[in-house]
């Protein structure tokens, strides 16, 4: 009885032993195909060389609406810095500014101004100031808190804005940009420096102007330099008052 049933089931794994090979004989032949379509041999089944080796369609009118809603790169790196606006016309009338002092040409704080990359750097080249720079905070709110006699030139775009009020620093520094020429800054924070009671010092290496002065434990160091195009980069440096 046993007997009987085994002979069928051999005869079944033969049977599929066979299939097998048929299959991988299939697969072999298509493979020869596919290597005679890209050794540029002709093959023997036109509707599978139309599929494999034909011309794809393309619609010029619908490829620019292709992935319409796919997630693409940016066409250039993305930057974190505030795009300028045209600055507005400087409102101030020359008629009502002193004429700053005679610049000194030796000017030792222009040259370092140079190699400030930051705010807290340029604050930090003033003595007095060193303790207070590791506390500021940056907010545009800071240029509101200015001192009166050195508040944002007329007009003048706010840049970027830090201070320091604890433990009596009160150390304000604003970076802004005005249409006015440099040498009107000054003559405008001089004006209004020496109206407070501001001594004040003026120095110049090309194109870069600095004011800077005390009144008892206050003082103030401007920087105003010349953009290219018009206009002036104005850098308020102001620690007590």
């Amino acid at each position: 009885m046993s007997r009987r049933v085994l002979v069928p089931l051999g005869c079944l794994l033969l049977a599929g032993c066979g299939s097998g090979q048929d299959d991988d004989a299939q697969l072999n032949a298509l493979d020869k195909e596919l290597a005679a379509m890209n050794d540029g041999s002709p093959m023997r089944d036109p509707q599978l060389r139309e599929a494999l080796a034909g011309q794809i369609m393309v619609d010029p009118g619908l490829t620019q609406s292709a992935n319409a809603n796919a997630v693409r790169p940016p066409n250039q790196p993305v930057s974190d810095m505030l795009p300028s606006l045209p600055l507005p016309a400087d409102p101030v009338d020359a008629k009502t500014l002193k004429s700053a002092p005679l610049a000194a040409r030796d000017c030792p704080e222009c040259r370092a101004s140079a190699g400030a990359f930051t705010l807290a750097a340029k604050a930090g080249q003033q003595a007095g100031n060193a303790a207070c720079v590791g506390g500021l905070r940056y907010s545009a709110g800071w240029a509101g808190r200015l001192p009166a006699a050195f508040a944002v030139y007329p007009g003048g775009q706010v840049a970027e804005a830090a201070g320091n009020d604890a433990q009596g620093c009160a150390l304000r520094i604003v970076s802004i940009r005005t249409s006015a020429p440099a040498a009107k800054v000054i003559d405008y924070y001089y004006t209004r420096a020496s109206g407070a009671g501001y001594s004040a010092e003026h120095k110049m290496d090309g194109a870069q102007h600095v004011l800077g002065g005390t009144r008892g434990d206050a003082a103030y160091m401007i920087y105003a330099i010349a953009r290219t195009g018009g206009g002036t980069d104005v850098d308020l440096v102001v620690k007590g008052g």
